[in-house]
């Protein structure tokens, strides 16, 4: 079996805290027909890369029932700046369209088997993952992005299309395991196993 979820599979439940004060659980989201979730962080270069990227993904598919749902599981005891205090502060800078939820504990993205950072997850109205992996081709440096497979399979979606991939290795800094070696592995170091 592997590590990551599986396309088909249900999303694993989740209630977590978020930067706006509140708590928000899977269920929060019913509403919307497809729901995003990505595992993020603070400080990473693939993410800071991309988030701009990500911003314009969100906002175009609002209205057509997508939900981004951002959530942090790195350790701050391996970097500081991932904790809930730095994510308010970012939020507040940055104010993303998404929900930033912090996963204290890294069971959320043990569940979910979330590899990278960013590490996007897409699934169904009936919450199965048609979608798992990276956001665009070239997180940190989108100004060489050849495609942004994201964007790609959430337009078919809300088509009523085929998703053209339903897998791609996510491309980013690992996440940061609570009592693990912080350093990050190469980008080419993203194989599914």
């Amino acid at each position: 079996m592997a590590f990551t979820l599986e396309i088909g599979h249900k999303a694993p439940y989740f209630r977590l805290p978020a930067t706006d004060g509140h708590e928000y659980s899977l269920n929060d989201f019913d509403s919307h027909p497809w729901l995003v979730v990505f595992f993020t962080c603070n400080h990473c270069p693939y993410v800071l890369g991309s988030d701009e990227v990500t911003r314009e993904t969100a906002e175009k598919y609002n209205s057509k029932g997508v939900q981004f749902v951002g959530i942090n599981s790195n350790s701050e005891n391996t970097y500081a700046e991932d904790g809930f205090d730095f994510m308010v502060k970012r939020m507040n800078e940055k104010n993303f369209p998404w929900m930033y939820l912090r996963d204290e504990s890294q069971e959320v993205a043990k569940n979910y088997g979330a590899l990278r950072t960013p590490h996007f997850f897409v699934f169904d109205q009936k919450r199965h993952l048609v979608y798992t992996g990276r956001g665009v081709d070239s997180p940190k440096d989108t100004g060489k992005m050849m495609e942004n497979t994201l964007d790609l399979v959430l337009e078919a979606l809300v088509s009523d299309k085929e998703p053209p991939v339903q897998m791609t290795n996510p491309i980013g800094c690992n996440v940061k395991w609570d009592g693990k070696d912080p350093h990050w592995m190469p980008a080419d170091a993203c194989d599914l196993v």
